[in-house]
């Protein structure tokens, strides 16, 4: 399965360029939208996403390229550009089946929790409780650990990358993978030393969940998660798709006797390694597990969706439980660098960008096909689109599109709400300052507080800056980063201070550090 390259700061086509002709188009109005500012915000946004969309399927000679926008667990816009079947002429719609490649893996992984949420299994199990054929398998070194489901779930097993081994595996039968690992596989590292791309490793989970479930993988997915969703459209065999929904899959040929054409690919038939990378879905039918991803946000007191797995353990897949890179130099969609760090959670990939802002989802590729989908967590919005074109790049295209959607919306991310303690000791430290009268007995300080920085030191700073302030205008709503460590701005005639204040473990929780500094005005 060819990995793309999850990062969501890339440079991209200014949206102005001029577009070629393409021999069809389709584009779908969105629902009528409740009346609030945000969604309307976000309409004037989808004409250029459209633009975005053909004109990346323009330039780089996609037969048929098919998109979705997800907000607040809704499909809300979407769109299809080029032929599914480019003899037929069968127009790329978002209700078209596309295989999906690597973006399969969340769904094998979902299955996993799903089992261990059951008490089937534990994510630090041995794999070779549920694969024997693994008991013999020959590590680098005598004290490398044993392979665990986890790892196999993380790409930490240390198995070597196989793209593009791993696309041609597909159709391969149970029976040929256990014959392979009975064989014996070589390691690139020893496991829970570093990421490395395994499709091999997700075909082994497939294997896990035939095992423990007593059901073919496959069987169990459909029932336990695709069917609940709604995404009834979804299949894994092609030759069970109707062939007027069934996306082809082309190669572009650049050279030779027949360049500039496009060449099929043939399809592949389900097998084993579908696990990592069979699935055949719709942007309508994905658009329902994109938003099961969104609504596991924020953690929250009411009752757990009615959904296959707790919004905890899908939070829990979005975490970067193994470091797979920093990009120094990368850049967003403006043009400007904007470094990137990225992990990989349970089947998904997470990364966060200078700026702080955090996207989760999964890239893929196949002979034939190339797909992306990704959420920002923290401000509701998600973005799905489908290539047929082999190894279709759509990481840089949808980057764009939530920058677009980021800024035309004027979106801010999910605020957590301010705890009753935060709240208690930022109206407790406003009547002590700034002449700390009778702080060393307000019972609110932790024991560390005073010993580290005595009153009168701290008396003298804080006596300081409220008269470099001047009058006091105005007091900012308190920002937590946490439910125990926020801070807020105190406004004055002249100049302004940021409180920072952090609790300690104790219940009350107690002030343990304050950091007072002036700020810009």
């Amino acid at each position: 399965m060819k990995y793309l390259v999850f990062t969501f700061c890339l440079i991209i086509a200014k949206v102005g360029a001029q577009p070629r002709a393409v021999p069809h188009v389709t584009t779908y109005q969105p629902p009528a939208f409740s009346d609030t500012d945000r969604l309307k915000k976000l309409e004037a946004a989808f004409p250029i996403i459209a633009k975005l969309y053909r004109e990346r399927a323009e330039k780089y000679h996609y037969p048929g390229l098919a998109f979705g926008i997800v907000v607040d667990g809704k499909l809300v816009y979407s769109g299809g550009y080029g032929y599914t079947d480019i003899a037929k002429k069968t127009p790329a719609t978002a209700k078209s089946l596309f295989r999906i490649a690597s973006m399969t893996k969340s769904l094998t992984a979902m299955a996993i929790l799903k089992l261990r949420d059951e008490g089937k299994l534990r994510l630090d199990d041995p794999a070779e409780n549920y694969i024997p054929e693994l008991k013999t398998h020959k590590y680098l070194t005598a004290d490398a650990p044993r392979i665990t489901v986890r790892n196999l779930m993380t790409h930490s097993a240390g198995f070597p990358e196989d793209n593009p081994w791993g696309d041609r595996q597909l159709a391969d039968s149970d029976a040929d993978l256990l014959a392979l690992i009975k064989a014996g596989i070589s390691n690139a590292n020893v496991p829970n030393f570093a990421y490395e791309y395994s499709n091999l490793g997700f075909a082994m989970l497939g294997h896990i969940i035939n095992v423990v479930s007593g059901k073919p993988y496959q069987q169990y997915i459909t029932e336990t998660i695709l069917k609940p969703l709604g995404m009834n459209d979804t299949q894994w065999e092609y030759t069970r798709v109707p062939a007027d929904k069934l996306a082809l899959g082309y190669r572009w040929q650049e050279d030779g006797p027949v360049s500039g054409k496009w060449l099929d690919e043939p399809l592949l038939h389900d097998g084993s390694y579908g696990a990592m990378g069979g699935l055949i879905t719709s942007i309508d039918d994905f658009s329902k597990y994109v938003a099961l991803h969104q609504a596991a946000w924020p953690p929250r007191n009411d009752a757990d969706m009615d959904g296959p797995i707790k919004r905890s353990s899908i939070r829990e897949m979005q975490q970067p439980w193994t470091f797979s890179g920093l990009a120094t130099q990368a850049k967003n969609s403006t043009g400007q660098t904007c470094p990137v760090t990225s992990g990989y959670g349970y089947g998904l990939g997470w990364s966060k960008n200078c700026t702080g802002q955090v996207g989760v989802g999964h890239s893929g590729g196949l002979p034939g096909f190339g797909s992306q989908w990704r959420i920002l967590p923290d401000y509701g919005i998600g973005v799905i689109a489908y290539g047929n074109l082999t190894y279709a790049g759509l990481g840089s295209v949808n980057s764009a599109v939530l920058d677009t959607l980021v800024a035309i919306g004027q979106l801010q991310p999910r605020r957590l709400p301010v705890s009753p303690i935060l709240a208690k000791r930022k109206a407790e430290l406003l009547n002590l300052l700034p002449n700390w009268t009778d702080a060393e007995q307000s019972g609110i300080f932790a024991e560390n507080f005073f010993p580290d920085k005595s009153v009168a030191i701290r008396r003298k700073a804080v006596q300081d800056l409220y008269i470099k302030m001047g009058e006091i205008k105005h007091i900012g709503e308190l920002i937590p980063e946490n439910q125990l460590r926020g801070h807020f701005i105190l406004e004055g005639e002249k100049a302004k201070v940021d409180i920072f204040f952090t609790l300690t473990p104790e219940n009350p929780a107690l002030i343990q550090q304050l950091d007072i500094r002036e700020v810009s005005k």
